[in-house]
């Protein structure tokens, strides 16, 4: 083979290496374009369902203390009622009491 087309044929394989390695270059410049556009996807996801995932359970904590809540009113009110029925039952013995007090204050001072 004469040399020029040796030499002509040693371009040719070097621009083909050339635009191999380009085609390689721009490739790989894709894929990890596409590769942070997953991964960004993938962080947006994650983040959605950590939201979701905290709104749920802050709407469980919250019904939870509604619960606790309405069992220490209800707590709160039956003792209450023991406590006015209890007074009620003393009344006319407390009444009696401070009526005797009153009759020996005024005994006293005749």
């Amino acid at each position: 083979m004469p040399r020029p087309e040796v030499l002509e044929r040693i371009k040719e394989a070097e621009q083909e290496a050339d635009d191999i390695v380009a085609e390689a270059e721009e490739e790989r410049d894709q894929r990890i374009s596409e590769a942070r556009e997953e991964a960004e996807e993938i962080r947006r996801e994650a983040d959605d369902e950590a939201s979701e995932l905290h709104d749920e359970r802050l709407a469980e904590a919250r019904e939870e203390i509604e619960a606790e809540r309405e069992e220490v009113l209800a707590s709160g009110e039956d003792e209450r009622e023991k406590l006015e029925s209890r007074a009620r039952g003393n009344e006319e013995e407390v009444t009696d009491y401070v009526v005797d007090l009153f009759e020996e204050a005024v005994h006293a001072q005749t």
